[in-house]
């Protein structure tokens, strides 16, 4: 494993990428400008998390009667349990030192990743 430009090991960084959802994830993204392993895990949590975030956020503003209430927190408690596998698996992965690929965010993380 390499060392990153934060003296980390670059599965470490990558783990911490995930540690505090997307905010850790843009931290990584400030921090490390050359290493593409953290640079793709710092983007996939930005792009997973912080979409995950917003999409709560949305259903957590839902109001008009109690069907309309209940069906957003039933979606909210769904994306809070895809939240915390993803967390935790998301994590495992990058320790593990794999470039685990999420469809979609994974896609944009490998494109954005990549060098110029």
């Amino acid at each position: 494993m390499e060392k990153t430009s934060t003296g980390l090991q670059e599965n470490i960084a990558g783990l911490l990428c995930y540690a505090g959802a997307w905010v850790t994830g843009v931290i990584f993204l400030i921090l490390e400008p050359d290493n593409r392993f953290v640079r793709f895990h710092a983007i996939q949590s930005v792009v997973t998390f912080g979409g995950l975030s917003i999409i709560g956020a949305m259903f957590n503003t839902v109001r008009g009667g109690w069907f309309f209430s209940a069906v957003a927190t039933s979606i909210n408690v769904a994306l809070s349990v895809l939240f915390f596998v993803l967390w935790i698996v998301l994590m495992i992965k990058a320790y593990q030192g794999s470039l685990f690929r999420l469809p979609v965010a994974g896609d944009i993380a490998e494109q954005f990743s990549r060098k110029s």
